[in-house]
């Protein structure tokens, strides 16, 4: 493994426009409470263009990248604290860090035979320095493969972006090597401003506690860094498929794709550790950018947690109705004044440097439907596969829902399951994932 790809240089990207002195940006609760996490995304692109010799592609993307980075100077910028301890992003244009790497093979080799250790070879993460001041809070890592086939792989801390983020960053990057204009500029702006700012407030407004409670709950809770061995499968639902399961759930409400596969994977997940009546506890991670009336543009981070309830019975396809309607529920309730709630109780809290992390308890289970990850890039490069990580896993593990790719119709997604080994390598084996027969995109070592 350790041979097939080869890493030649490490270089700092800047944007082609110097950011005005002096410019700084705070962050959020929201970005506050992501602090110890960081994302990895790691997209796959085939060429349909001309063909260029190898190092050609990797020029061409590192100058349209310094140009898009014009357009996002939090990127570029270093992390600082203001002066009552919490982070904010001084705008100085240090640049990004860009690894680049090469290959052998092709990249219709490397796929079938993809693994989690294997794929983040292809996008490089360095932790926080102890003066964070000069560490890159985000990392580009272009590889050729040698024989046709292009790896992206993008990394930065969850403090200044969720997932969405992460690709819109993506996207924004594909527009500018294509020549366009980007479509969905970034807006760095503040989230809606909570009642403890508005100096109007009403007496009358009560907290919605739902997500609160959940936040605390977690919080409270001393996190387990105990040693256990995390491995990632990859599975390919078709549409066909995703229509099938959401049918399963004879709901006379609609289900959404991401309903029915959280519901999918909680059930199995459950079988596999032997519960015969409950399940394991879940939490769900969802965008509120529509929910805030928010941008699709907004950068930062704008996704938030809550608690399913456990649901009981043994008759499985009873019990999988009933999982689906308690997501479904949960989901309907993540609402504006819940949202708000929440920011503010986060921003009046003395938690913000904690070492919390919302992962580090429950199953996981996190919708990235509302987000197209597959892009084209200047040469005819078209994404044909994408993944993505949240750092580091802990807990029971998680699952991140994704669009499937292009071709594969609206509905069809990609779940990507990170459990401890033990787990992950029966749950494929667990009938009522194994009746849909999906693609096996990455499989467990």
């Amino acid at each position: 493994m350790a041979t097939e790809v080869r890493y030649i240089c490490k270089r700092t990207v800047v944007s082609t426009k110097a950011v005005e002195p002096g410019k700084y940006f705070p962050l959020s609760a929201l970005d506050h409470h992501m602090q110890h996490n960081h994302i990895r995304l790691v997209c796959y692109y085939q060429g349909s263009g001309e063909s260029l010799e190898l190092g050609e592609i990797t020029k061409k993307l590192r100058e349209s990248l310094s140009e898009m980075l014009t357009h996002f100077p939090m990127v570029t910028g270093r992390l600082t604290r203001d002066e009552i301890g919490h982070w904010k992003i001084k705008c100085n244009d240090a640049g990004l860090r860009v690894v680049e790497a090469k290959a052998k093979g092709t990249l219709q080799q490397w796929l079938p035979n993809l693994y989690r250790e294997k794929e983040l070879q292809l996008v490089h993460w360095e932790d926080m320095f102890h003066k964070p001041y000069y560490w890159s809070t985000f990392y580009v890592q272009l590889t050729e493969f040698e024989e046709g086939g292009l790896a992206i792989g993008l990394s930065c801390v969850h403090l200044l972006a969720d997932s969405i983020s992460a690709i819109s960053f993506m996207k924004a990057w594909a527009d500018i090597s294509m020549g366009d204009k980007i479509i969905t500029p970034p807006l760095f702006h503040p989230l809606p401003l909570t009642r403890h700012a508005n100096t109007n407030p009403n007496p009358n407004d009560h907290h919605h506690m739902e997500l609160i409670h959940h936040y605390k709950s977690i919080i409270g809770k001393p996190i387990s860094f105990k040693e256990a061995r995390y491995t990632t499968i990859s599975l390919g639902f078709s549409a066909q498929m995703v229509k099938a399961c959401i049918s399963m759930a004879q709901s006379n409400s609609p289900i959404t794709p991401f309903e029915a596969l959280a519901a999918l994977f909680w059930i199995s997940l459950s079988k596999v550790r032997g519960l015969r009546n409950g399940l394991v506890d879940m939490s769900i991670c969802l965008d509120m950018r529509k929910v805030l009336g928010l941008d699709t543009g907004f950068f930062g981070n704008c996704m938030v947690y809550n608690k399913v309830h456990e649901v009981e019975g043994e008759d499985e396809k009873l019990k999988f109705g009933e999982a689906v309607r308690a997501i479904s529920d949960v989901v309907g309730r993540m609402e504006y004044k819940g949202v708000m709630d929440l920011i503010e109780w986060l921003e009046n809290g003395d938690d913000v440097n904690s070492a919390t992390m919302m992962n580090g308890h429950d199953l996981v289970c996190t919708s990235l439907e509302g987000v197209e990850p597959y892009f084209v890039f200047e040469n005819g490069l078209k994404a044909i596969h994408v993944s993505c990580y949240v750092e580091p896993v802990l807990g029971e593990g998680q699952i991140l829902i994704l669009p499937g790719p292009p071709g594969e119709g609206p509905l069809s997604r990609v779940a990507m399951v990170t459990l401890r080994e033990e787990e992950a390598t029966k749950l494929c084996e667990v009938e009522l994932i194994s009746q849909f027969s999906p693609t096996i995109l990455m499989k467990f070592q």
